[in-house]
């Protein structure tokens, strides 16, 4: 009975083997450009749509792209704006039949409070292989982070000059690319500000300037000690990208 059963497994599995055909399927992930080795990637989960089973899972590896091609240049219908050097996932699946799948994509991968999880679905069919540009999923945002004050520094109120605190953010592109004053993304038509909480409630608000790329600055006037919150947000009125970051800091005596 065993034999009989192991047999009948090992048939199995042969008929899968034989039937399987291999299939390729590009998978990227892209902002104003594609998101890559420079940002740490974005990681890639390809699943049966029906059952949940992961077929293929990886990070994409790669450049952002040219940015020519991808920025300045009018788009064609099935025109590519990707080469061999632009970042992406290349998923090889083993399927025996037409499978309906789902591609999340989480990125940047590596920049927790900016991570974007977008998704599609499709169906995969054995053998019809998807490259080229292949699957591009848009990940929308900006990557946003809090350089000073640090989170929970503790600054003694008597130091500070003229009671105000200096506050910097670094703010990226999803895919890390630059932003600067006139630049190819415009400093100038972002939105940055800085919202200043205590115990909870928001008790002032200020404008953060471009001074050097990706580099944004303000002032925040400090005249009490006590636990404060600082949230930055970034927000581009014509394409909606927005992204957030957060910090906590203690004023002292």
């Amino acid at each position: 009975m065993i034999q009989k059963t192991i047999l009948a497994v090992l048939v199995t599995l042969f008929s899968y083997t034989a039937f399987a055909t291999p299939t390729k399927v590009m998978v990227r992930a892209k902002d104003a450009k594609f998101i890559g080795n420079s940002i740490g990637g974005a990681y890639i989960i390809i699943r049966n749509q029906l059952t949940g089973e992961i077929l293929s899972q990886g990070k994409t590896s790669g450049g952002t792209g040219n940015t020519v091609l991808i920025m300045k240049t009018p788009r064609k219908r099935n025109v590519r704006i990707t080469d061999d050097k632009t970042s992406g996932f290349l998923a090889e699946l083993d399927i025996s039949e037409p499978v309906f799948v789902t591609i999340e994509v989480f990125a940047p991968v590596n920049k927790k409070q900016a991570t974007v999880n977008a998704s599609t679905a499709l169906w995969i069919i054995p053998g019809k292989d998807i490259l080229g540009d292949g699957i591009v999923i848009e990940i929308p945002g900006f990557v946003v982070d809090i350089l000073t004050p640090r989170t929970h520094q503790f600054i003694s109120l008597k130091t500070l000059d003229k009671k105000s605190i200096a506050v910097q953010s670094n703010i990226v592109m999803m895919c890390g690319c630059t932003i600067s004053d006139g630049g190819l993304w415009d400093a100038n038509l972002i939105e940055v500000k800085g919202i200043l909480k205590k115990d909870g409630a928001k008790i002032d608000e200020i404008n953060l300037m471009v001074n050097s790329p990706n580099l944004f600055e303000g002032t925040i006037n400090i005249d009490t000690t006590g636990s404060y919150e600082l949230v930055v947000y970034a927000y581009h009125p014509t394409t909606g990208n927005t992204g957030v970051d957060k910090v906590n800091y203690i004023i002292t005596p």
